[in-house]
């Protein structure tokens, strides 16, 4: 397997003048984007950092953030990016944890880092146009003329370290091989059947996964990432009609703002043929839209983690909605019980338990940055336990029923939100909607629907649609509340836990609305 610098250098010799990189007015091809990450390679060696060194970054996406990412794979630097809205303490976290050697910021970020208490004895480098005093200037590092990089490290050398969103704990350092990262976009490129010179909307965080699997699949296929340096529905949609986008590759709550948006109507989106998700369930609702508004040739549902980065792929999502697929091309998965002791105690087809990977594959990671405690929790016999739920029906494939953690026991029952929140989707009243468990003295936890609304809706007919709708009797919610907004993280993963803490806006004059038990 080939390190990712000498896969940048052998996408540079295959298309030098195909265009490589589109941000705002900046248009770059391969060779002249090579050239600007020569330039940095070569000032990052003269500012003393090393193979092996960790650099942890908190930038937007923008073309600097995916220049630093290529120019670290050439230098042998473990590019570490965290969150551009992480505050000081945060970011303090992760450069004692990762025992980071610089950081790289921008303005949005530039608070945390005059906060933070270790980075003043690190290497500053400032990206944008003011430069605070002690830090190197990234502009600066991008001109010149140096040699052409050349690869100082091989494909078993640390390449990034991702961290987890953290929601329960600390976060985990996630670090991730060349070799890992370089077959995760290969197979993102064959899953999602991409061809020479695609185009994508690069607009998921380059510290998340997602984000880092579109980098690397374009590279690999001569193709263009077009920057977005944060997410906002109108330039998405200007800068697919405006660089003829021809895949895009979002989690459900972006699609979602995209085809609402009263501006998608009057946006040419005809060159998109290739939709794909990942990061959280797809409602049945939301599947149906996209599939009317887009009409693509391949809509694909990629299930998978930081830590490996596929498990399952569906590409026809819209024929058997919910289901996540089968395993990927270099994957093998099972459904064990809830309580599985070893990766042998199987779930019976049709049963709900807990989804497992096997570490043995190519996109794999080895285990977590120094946290033996998690890897013994979730790493067994070869296995990595994932904390999701789902189970395998009669057909082989997979349906991902929640979290762990999301797990909702009411009265004995074991309840996953992921089959309520589908099958409230599909009424024409819910815009969003999220599901958990609340606190009951009579049945422990009760099923809970958070509403947000695009029409009047009563909480009566949302109890007769689920009725209606095929769920058991069990799994109907017994409350609803109307609220303003389904909480979310930053790259659109649905946040439960403000839910059950009550940290939500319920609409006014709202209040939970309690359904009978028959």
């Amino acid at each position: 397997m080939l390190d990712l610098g000498t896969s940048f250098v052998a996408s540079v010799a295959r298309d030098p003048d195909a265009l490589a990189l589109v941000d705002g007015d900046l248009r770059l091809t391969y060779r002249q984007w090579y050239a600007r990450i020569s330039n940095v390679v070569a000032a990052l060696n003269r500012a003393g950092l090393k193979p092996g060194d960790h650099l942890v970054s908190i930038l937007q996406n923008r073309w600097e953030a995916a220049t630093l990412h290529w120019a670290s794979q050439f230098a042998g630097i473990v590019i570490t990016p965290i969150n551009w809205r992480a505050k000081a303490d945060e970011l303090d976290f992760c450069l004692e944890d990762s025992e980071a050697r610089g950081v790289v910021f921008e303005e949005v970020s530039q608070a945390a880092v005059a906060g933070s208490k270790l980075a003043g004895g690190l290497l500053c480098i400032a990206v944008g146009t003011e430069t605070p005093e002690g830090a190197h200037s990234f502009s600066a590092m991008t001109e010149g003329d140096a040699p052409e990089a050349e690869p100082r490290v091989g494909a078993d050398a640390w390449s990034i370290m991702l961290y987890t969103s953290g929601t329960t704990s600390k976060p985990k350092g996630v670090p991730r091989r060349h070799r890992a990262e370089r077959a995760a976009g290969i197979a993102h490129v064959a899953q999602n059947l991409y061809r020479q010179g695609e185009v994508t909307l690069g607009v998921m965080p380059l510290y998340h996964t997602m984000g880092v699997r579109s980098l690397i699949a374009m590279s690999v296929i001569g193709g263009a990432f077009v920057c977005l340096p944060r997410y906002d529905t109108k330039k998405a949609l200007a800068s697919i009609a405006a660089e003829k986008v021809t895949n895009l590759y979002l989690v459900p709550t972006l699609y979602h703002d995209l085809v609402h948006d009263p501006v998608f109507a009057q946006t040419d989106v005809s060159s998109v043929r290739k939709l794909g998700f990942a990061g959280a369930a797809m409602t049945d609702g939301l599947l149906k839209k996209l599939d009317a508004a887009f009409h693509p040739e391949l809509f694909v549902n990629h299930y998978g983690s930081s830590e490996i980065y596929t498990f399952t792929i569906d590409q026809k999502a819209i024929r058997k909605p919910g289901s996540a697929g089968r395993a990927g091309i270099n994957q093998m998965i099972r459904v064990v019980k809830l309580d599985a002791r070893t990766p042998d105690d199987v779930a019976a087809p049709g049963e709900e338990g807990e989804i497992i990977a096997l570490l043995a594959g190519d996109e794999a990671f080895e285990g977590y940055w120094r946290r033996p405690e998690a890897d013994a929790k979730s790493l067994r016999d070869g296995w990595y336990f994932t904390g999701d739920t789902g189970m395998i029906d009669a057909d082989g494939d997979l349906f991902v029923t929640g979290r762990m953690d999301d797990m909702i026991i009411t009265g004995g029952e074991n309840v996953f939100p992921a089959e309520i929140e589908s099958a409230l989707s599909l009424h024409p009243a819910v815009s969003e909607v999220a599901v958990v468990g609340l606190p009951d003295e009579k049945w422990g936890k009760v099923v809970t629907a958070f509403i947000k609304k695009s029409a009047p809706v009563t909480a009566e007919e949302l109890d007769q649609h689920c009725r209606t709708s095929g769920l058991a009797n069990f799994k109907r919610p017994r409350r609803f509340v109307f609220v303003q907004d389904i909480p979310k993280s930053p790259v659109g993963k649905l946040l439960r836990r403000f839910l059950v803490s009550g940290d939500y806006v319920a609409e006014p004059e709202s209040q939970p609305r309690r359904q009978g038990a028959a």
